[in-house]
């Protein structure tokens, strides 16, 4: 019976002295269990423009060369502009159609104002092509370096969001994010605040901690106006910034050189 108490007052010591050890450590565990949920959390959310940003359009040239010739150059100028144009003017008459529906009414006008005649298939056929377009080559180096940085990454764009998961899951890029964001809940385009503040609320994200990366320097302006950080990919030397009083955040040339500007930001 002795012995038996000794070895239970031997326990209560021993699990008493552990107790009290643990209890004089309590802001270095804290400290700890802090740095590893900072280590864990997201730095930016990162907004990705899908066509001309990640998706190269290049090859939409290179078959209206076939087809059009020397007007080619005009044609896919006029094209991308009354694209855009047309988003622009649905959204302020309230006249919501989708982004697709811009495109193909573009594409009807520019064959009309570059005198090309085209038949219902080749029409088609281009219309098409927007839908299996490939990635920049800097796009699957850089994406996986975001995401490693504890970025989170999303595609976000002013098409409907069925036909861009289809075209970055073509793409092989699909995986890198966490989700597709379209404009197409809110009934306006992009450069509208509505749309930078829909991809706010669904990502649960903050305009402050959030970056636009676009090539478009509509999109750009658009969400520095709205208040979130923008990053410019200057693909080209021939793209010029709209000479109003906003300024992109950073300029990038690739999409390779994002991850560094942002650790210094």
């Amino acid at each position: 019976m002795e012995e038996l108490k000794t070895k239970n007052r031997r326990e209560f010591l021993a699990h008493f002295s552990l107790l009290s050890a643990t209890a004089l450590l309590p802001i270095s565990w804290k400290n700890v269990s802090q740095e590893i949920k900072t280590n864990n959390m997201a730095n930016y959310t990162l907004a990705f423009d899908v066509y001309g940003t990640l998706i190269n359009t290049s090859s939409v040239y290179t078959s209206l060369r076939k087809l059009v010739g020397d007007k080619s150059k005009l044609f896919v100028e006029t094209w991308r502009n009354k694209q855009l144009e047309y988003s622009y003017r649905q959204g302020l008459m309230n006249r919501f159609e989708g982004f697709s529906t811009c495109t193909k009414y573009a594409l009807d006008y520019t064959c009309d104002y570059c005198q090309v005649s085209l038949s219902l298939a080749q029409k088609t056929n281009l219309l098409n092509e927007y839908l299996v377009l490939p990635a920049f080559s800097d796009v699957k180096e850089s994406l996986p370096k975001l995401k490693d940085a504890n970025h989170r990454l999303f595609a976000f764009s002013n098409g409907e969001k069925t036909t861009v998961t289809n075209l970055l899951k073509n793409a092989n890029i699909l995986h890198f994010f966490e989700g597709v964001v379209s404009v197409e809940k809110t009934k306006v385009f992009k450069p509208s605040p509505i749309v930078y503040k829909h991809f706010n609320d669904v990502t649960n994200s903050e305009k402050e901690n959030t970056w636009l990366i676009s090539g478009n320097p509509f999109d750009v302006i658009g969400a520095l106006s709205y208040g979130m950080n923008s990053a410019w990919v200057q693909r080209t030397k021939e793209t010029i910034w709209d000479p109003w009083t906003y300024e992109p955040t950073v300029i990038i040339n690739q999409l390779t050189e994002l991850n560094s500007k942002l650790s210094h930001k």
